[in-house]
């Protein structure tokens, strides 16, 4: 696996996610548990985004200082772009089922900043894991893309057929087999995890949330990895990119938990970005899609998408 990145800009990247971390785990935890507002969501995802685009032009520039060509540089930072778009776009169907499971748990709003925390934690470990163990198999296994391109093929046809559905938590079998093997109290105990009933320690249902919550990010991270690998071979982008939209996760589910109805067709608009990208990676020894033309089709279809749900959104109000 070979980057482009140098050594320092690593490290630069490594302390600028343990600082954000800092941030979130310590200096807003002396807030305790309390709701997170609409403006205060909104402020710290331009926070979180500001961040993305800031490392993105410090990766250009030593892009550019190490190779010495403007157009690697412009090359490299668009793939940047393009890896943490799409990860950011599905992250936000990944929000929609976060959603359905705070509901499903009814979890005070106050509790749920920090499942989301906890789960930024282990979303950062385990695709940093995935993204290693999936560019070594690309680096040694050419024909895996083939078979990446045929997932994302298929995920996104599913998605599609399962957009106008509503969801469901009853039949959820990960729940079942938690419920099989933990004992959970009915009521929460605050943000704790575990309680005691009857002279018995058991699980709470935050617990539950928390496992639900690190399932389905496994389960869409096996869509978006794959997904930035075929727009860019380089680890350190597709790690760097995953990670920038992680770090704004939490922001952006308060945000766009308030506003969910209104962008009912993202789901569509989500599958067939994959199915671009999975018809991209089925593609690439015939045909290699220029990467600002992968990047202008992302953005455009999203785009579409997000209009679509808005206006038709505005036009059943008034029926």
């Amino acid at each position: 696996m070979e980057t482009i990145a140098p050594l320092w800009l690593w490290a630069t990247f490594v302390g600028i996610v343990l600082v954000s971390l800092f941030v979130d785990f310590v200096v807003l935890k002396k807030q305790g548990a309390h709701d997170i507002g609409v403006k205060e969501a909104l402020n710290w995802s331009l926070i979180w985004i500001a961040l993305s685009f800031l490392f993105n032009g410090l990766f250009w520039w030593a892009v550019k200082d190490t190779t010495g060509s403007t157009e690697i540089a412009n090359t490299k930072s668009l793939e940047f772009l393009t890896g943490y778009l799409i990860e950011k776009s599905l992250a936000v169907d990944n929000i929609f089922v976060f959603l359905m499971i705070f509901t499903y748990f009814a979890v005070p709003t106050h509790f749920q900043k920090r499942v989301l925390m906890i789960g930024i934690i282990g979303a950062i470990v385990l695709r940093t894991i995935m993204i290693l163990v999936g560019g070594w198999l690309l680096a040694e296994f050419h024909w895996i893309l083939y078979v990446f391109g045929g997932f994302l093929i298929l995920t996104g046809i599913k998605m599609w057929w399962a957009a106008g559905q509503e969801p469901s938590m009853d039949d959820n079998p990960a729940l079942k087999l938690l419920r099989k093997v933990l004992p959970v109290s009915k009521d929460y105990d605050g943000e704790n995890f575990w309680t005691v009933e009857n002279g018995k320690k058991i699980a709470t249902p935050l617990l539950m949330v928390v496992c639900m919550v690190a399932l389905t990010d496994i389960i869409f991270a096996v869509d978006s990895i794959p997904a930035i690998f075929a727009i860019t071979s380089d680890p350190f982008i597709v790690l760097t990119s995953n990670v920038f939209a992680i770090l704004g996760l939490r922001a952006m589910y308060f945000l766009l938990a308030a506003v969910a109805s209104k962008f009912h067709l993202l789901n569509y608009g989500l599958a067939v970005v994959l199915v671009f990208i999975g018809s991209k990676m089925c593609l690439i020894d015939i045909y290699k899609i220029p990467v600002g033309v992968s990047l202008a089709v992302v953005v455009g279809i999203l785009a579409i998408t997000m209009w679509l749900s808005v206006r038709t959104s505005k036009t059943d109000k008034h029926a």
